[in-house]
This record gives C-alpha cells, sequence and structure tokens, in this order.
C-alpha cells in the first residue's frame, strides 16, 4: 500500500493542528485517527453496551465492543490485502458502533421514535456526532479525524430526507420505521465538508470494507453465541421458520429453492458441525474452527471478485468493493438462523418490550428535569439550546450516550420509589 494514493483533501481535517512535538512517536494521520477512537470515551462505553445477547447475559457473549473488535480485524485484513490504507479501514470499523444507544437496535428504535420532533435518531448518523462534535478532544469539531477516516466510517452518506423507506417487521413481528441515514441536519456543515469530492451517495472504499466486515463478522458471531447460548442447532435448523424470517428480515424475494441451495452450501463447508454442541473443548474447537472457515470463505471470496472486476487501485472513489451474489445469500442465511433462534425468541421479544419500556420513561423524566439531571457536557448543551427540538436533542444524546447498566440505574434513580 502506497501512502501517497491518499492525498492531501484526504488527509485534511476540519481543524488544522501544530506540529507534533518533534520527540513524539512518528505516525502517519491515519495511525493517530485510529487512536483517538481508540481511546475515546464512548469506545469504552461500548464494554457495556448490547450486540445481540445483553453483556449480563454470559461471560461469553459479544458486547458491542469485542464485536467492534472483530469487525476491525477483518476489515483490516481484507484492507490490506486490496492495497487500501489499513489503519482507516480498521479506525472506521472501530468507530462504527459508536451511535449505538442502550439496548442496541432495540432502543434505537425508541429513540428514533420520541426523537421525531428533532430530526429522528440513527445509530450511525449518531456515530458522525460523536466523532465530529460529542467526543471532547478539539473544540468543535469532535475527535477532528481526516477526511478519508471520517468518509470511512459513514456507512450510509445520505441525509434523513434522501432515505429510503424501511422494510421488513421487527422481532416482534411490527413494521420496521426506523430509516438509515448517516446525518442530522444540524450536523450537515461537517458532513458536507467531508464529502467534498465524493461521488452522490457512494460508500468510499473504506467504507465499504467496513460495512462488509461488520456484516460479515455479525453473521458468524451471532450465530456462534447462539450456539454457545444453546439456543441454535445447526445440526436441527427449522428451515421452513428460518427462510420466513431471513425473507421478513433481510431478503423479501428469496424463494425456498434459492435459500435451500445457499444452506447446502454452508453445510458443504468443512467445520460445519455434524453433531449437536454439547459444550465441551472438542465442541468449542469446533465452533472457533466453523467461524474461521466462514469469515475465511466470505472474505476470499470478495477479495477474488473485486481483484477480478478491476486493477484498482483500491482506494477511496477509485474501485467499489465487488460481494458475490452467493456470499451475500450465505451471509443473510445465517444472520436469518441468529434472527429466528435468539432475536425472534419469547423471553427477548419480551424483554426487549421492558427495555423499551423504560427508555421512553427516562427520556419522558430527562425531559421534564432539564439539565440538573444530566451529566455536564449535555447540561452545557441544554444552556445554549435554542428551542424545544433542539432540546430534546440534547435529551437523546444524553439517553444514546449510556450504557445499558447506567440507562437501569438512571431511570431508578430518577423514577424515585415506586
Amino acid at each position: 500500500m502506497s501512502h501517497d494514493r491518499y492525498d492531501d483533501a484526504a488527509r485534511e481535517r476540519l481543524v488544522e493542528e501544530p506540529p507534533k512535538r518533534v520527540d513524539a512517536p512518528v505516525r502517519t494521520p491515519f495511525e493517530r485517527d485510529r487512536a483517538r477512537v481508540v481511546h475515546a470515551a464512548a469506545s469504552r462505553r461500548l464494554a457495556a453496551k448490547t450486540q445481540v445477547m445483553g453483556p449480563q447475559a454470559d461471560d461469553f457473549v459479544r458486547n458491542r465492543l469485542t464485536h467492534s473488535l472483530e469487525v476491525a480485524q477483518i476489515a483490516r485484513d481484507l484492507s490490506r490485502a486490496l492495497g487500501s490504507q489499513p489503519d482507516i479501514a480498521e479506525t472506521a470499523a472501530l468507530a462504527h458502533d459508536l451511535g449505538h444507544p442502550p439496548f442496541g437496535h432495540n432502543g434505537e428504535r425508541v429513540l428514533a421514535e420520541l426523537g421525531e420532533a428533532c430530526g429522528g435518531f440513527e445509530g450511525n448518523a449518531q456515530t458522525l456526532r460523536i466523532l465530529t462534535r460529542l467526543e471532547a478532544k478539539t473544540d468543535g469539531a469532535g475527535l477532528n479525524l481526516t477526511r478519508a477516516t471520517l468518509d470511512a466510517c459513514t456507512k450510509y452518506p445520505w441525509p434523513r430526507s434522501e432515505a429510503e423507506e424501511p422494510q421488513g417487521v421487527h422481532a416482534d413481528g411490527s413494521p420496521r420505521f426506523v430509516v438509515k441515514f448517516g446525518v442530522y441536519d444540524d450536523d450537515r456543515p461537517v458532513f458536507d465538508w467531508m464529502r467534498r469530492g465524493a461521488d452522490g451517495s457512494r460508500q468510499c472504499l473504506e467504507a465499504q470494507v467496513m460495512d462488509l466486515a461488520d456484516d460479515v463478522a455479525y453473521s458468524v458471531h451471532d450465530v456462534e453465541d447462539g450456539v454457545a447460548a444453546e439456543r441454535v442447532d445447526l445440526t436441527a435448523i427449522d428451515e421452513a421458520a428460518v427462510w420466513q424470517t431471513v425473507r421478513d428480515w433481510y431478503l423479501p424475494d428469496a424463494g425456498d429453492d434459492v435459500l435451500d441451495k445457499t444452506l447446502a452450501g454452508l453445510r458443504s463447508v468443512g467445520s460445519w458441525p455434524q453433531t449437536p454442541y454439547d459444550g465441551g473443548r472438542r465442541s468449542l474447537a469446533a465452533l472457533k474452527n466453523l467461524t474461521s472457515d466462514l469469515i475465511g470463505r466470505f472474505c476470499g471470496a470478495v477479495q477474488h471478485a473485486t481483484f477480478a472486476a478491476g486493477d484498482g487501485p483500491f482506494v477511496r472513489y477509485a474501485a467499489d468493493l465487488v460481494v458475490p451474489e452467493e456470499t451475500r445469500l450465505e451471509i443473510a442465511v445465517l444472520k436469518g438462523i441468529a434472527a429466528h433462534y435468539v432475536m425472534r425468541a419469547d423471553d427477548r421479544v419480551a424483554l426487549m418490550e421492558r427495555q423499551r419500556e423504560l427508555l421512553a420513561e427516562l427520556v419522558a423524566l430527562l425531559a421534564h428535569r432539564g439539565p440538573d439531571a444530566m451529566e455536564r457536557q449535555f447540561a452545557d448543551d441544554w444552556s445554549v439550546a435554542a428551542d424545544d427540538a433542539d432540546r430534546l436533542r440534547v435529551v437523546v444524546d444524553q439517553v444514546a450516550s449510556l450504557t445499558d447498566q447506567s440507562a437501569v440505574a438512571w431511570h431508578a434513580a430518577l423514577r424515585g420509589p415506586a
């Protein structure tokens, strides 16, 4: 990878920074970006935020931080193989879930509904807000990352007004209503600066790598967590029920014949289990080998397809990542298995309903109490808010910053004795 493939515009920061001390370690701008995300408070909070199963459910299951680390490893390896800047892809992967609120997508659903008056809520738009405004490093610019790194962190490079209508249903069967977008209206100035020179709403190559790495990681690892929690048995899949979930959540037009063929392809992987998981070391090793083989299968297929499609360079807007249809289908089938057996399980659906009720009450309590109930930085934001919509955005920012457990604790403290 040649560093000069990333020009001055790619390395530019919103706020110009003075030269580093002569005795400081020599690092590229993109290595500095990575360090800033690693050391961010928002990164530490991911350790106590839900991935699929809550962080308190089991010592084995993943949380948002461990998931982000795994996405980062996949993104870095694929980026290096393609010849692009691995620090950019890795940083984007480390940052991609920073905007997730308590209780993951379930919490996102609540904040999107309650935040309607201030422009809604979306975890990826919140990530941009954290990186460029809320996380303290450079006054007025958040972490002040380079343009190339910020662009790579932007999974949905468009505002809410240009977002497509959501499809499918939630775990409880209700229609999805959370639209996917990458920037709130009041964050447009930094977004427009970041996207200078971009091709419409196209993702840069490094964002495509991050996006794929996220899909690969959670499709494989959510199944692994489900197997280890004894919710998923890969030797006894109820195909009719799983295929319906796949259609409800991911591939509305996929026929049974296509999904049957896709599952047969996954079962042809040599490490696919032939006997049920029993929790012993042999089963643990077999499960880990399966996850490794699947990740290698998906990333290898994408790498080969991308190289076959063009000569590159595979940098920024000079090329696109190519995901073969077979790989796309296999990832969707794995996500459907986890969704059916874990996210749609009766006990989890009931838990998610209680989580939504708690978060809605917490938003109402904070909106009523105002700055006296908030952390200092959000209380300061409240004091300069221009209107009710701006004050609601401050409440949403505060709630979104909390971990699962701190949301529960804040709710109990603000509500007082029952």
